[in-house]
């Protein structure tokens, strides 16, 4: 596309990028994605046919990996920004104004929707769909899918109110263990 900005040791294979998109240093977009048929004496790559395919608007931090499409594509949506050290899986769409923090893992297939916002070092897992207008806070840990206008945390993330409470509880569990015991 036009007015794109190119970094330092980018690699680019089996990839379209629209206009005005910025790609920092050393990501590698369009590589081979993560999956196999395992079997007993050897694993069997299957093959990764797909693009990757990156809309207007977007910025990719540095160090970021991103797997082309294995029979479909890999899509980041318009006027998402994606920070430093974020793997995004084969086949992974990510929908219009997003934002990914550093260090955070997509796994192959999951559908993330517009609006949603992704907190450092938080993993979702494969096949998962995450909803319009979505926050997943940092270091969360993603299992299932996430309903729309949602905000989920913690390992495995679960809505934030209650993931807060949860936590209050536990951290009051040693003075009401004294208490029924009187230890």
């Amino acid at each position: 596309g036009n007015n794109c900005s190119i970094g330092s040791n980018v690699i680019i294979r089996k990839s379209i990028i629209g206009n005005n998109v910025n790609i920092l240093d050393a990501s590698i977009i369009g590589k081979k994605g993560f999956g196999f048929f395992p079997n007993d004496k050897n694993n069997i790559r299957y093959p990764h046919i797909g693009l990757v395919l990156i809309e207007d608007d977007v910025e990719i931090g540095c160090n970021n990996v991103i797997d082309r499409g294995s029979l479909s594509n890999t899509v980041i949506g318009f006027n998402t920004y994606i920070d430093n050290q974020v793997h995004i899986g084969h086949n992974v769409n990510i929908g219009k104004n997003c934002l990914v923090c550093a260090q955070v893992g997509i796994g192959g297939s999951t559908k993330i929707h517009n609006n949603v916002i992704i907190g450092g070092q938080a993993g979702i897992i494969d096949n998962l769909v995450v909803k319009d207008n979505v926050i997943i806070g940092p270091r969360s840990y993603v299992i299932k899918s996430v309903d729309e206008n949602t905000y989920v945390s913690g390992n495995p993330a679960r809505n934030h109110k209650d993931h807060v409470k949860q936590d209050i509880l536990i951290s009051k569990l040693p003075a009401m263990y004294k208490k029924i015991f009187n230890k």
